[in-house]
């Protein structure tokens, strides 16, 4: 969300563009740009099909009327970028500290694992040395048997 909030762009004379999120208003922008048309009458980008067909066929006001409309609309679809880029920048920071749990949770789990495994080879050892042990007793115990007999 830092990098959109300091998004700065250049601007150029005709042309309302976003210079910082944070200050941004829709009203703002409209009113700038409704003063630049005042003074210098209408923008001369009327003509690269901004405005349909039937553009050069009705009035100025009616012109300006629908370039504030399409500028609204256009202002309603950047503050839904917008607001949806902060949402994906929120869950990505979200989803990064989740992931850095799961790498602690994992490391974790991992020296546990290898703790038991040596636990697991040296309780192995005592029992094999225990099968030997009782094995030699069994054998002590038959021969003693043999005796006794």
């Amino acid at each position: 969300s830092s990098k959109i909030r300091n998004l700065e762009v250049q601007s150029a004379d005709d042309v309302a563009v976003l210079e910082d999120c944070i200050d941004f208003s829709s009203t703002r922008t409209i009113s700038k740009t409704e003063e630049k048309i005042e003074k210098g009458g209408l923008p001369g980008c009327l003509d690269d099909d901004v405005i349909p067909g039937v553009g050069k066929e009705i009035g100025p006001e009616a012109q300006i009327r629908f370039l504030k409309a399409k500028l609204r609309v256009m202002q309603e679809e950047l503050d839904s970028v917008v607001c949806e880029c902060r949402k994906k920048d929120d869950e990505n920071q979200n989803l990064k500290s989740r992931l850095k749990n799961m790498e602690e949770e994992n490391t974790r789990l991992q020296r546990t694992i290898s703790m038991q495994r040596s636990q697991t080879e040296k309780y192995k050892m005592l029992s094999q040395e225990g099968n030997k042990k009782s094995e030699g007793l069994q054998q002590e115990v038959t021969a003693l048997e043999k005796v006794l007999q």
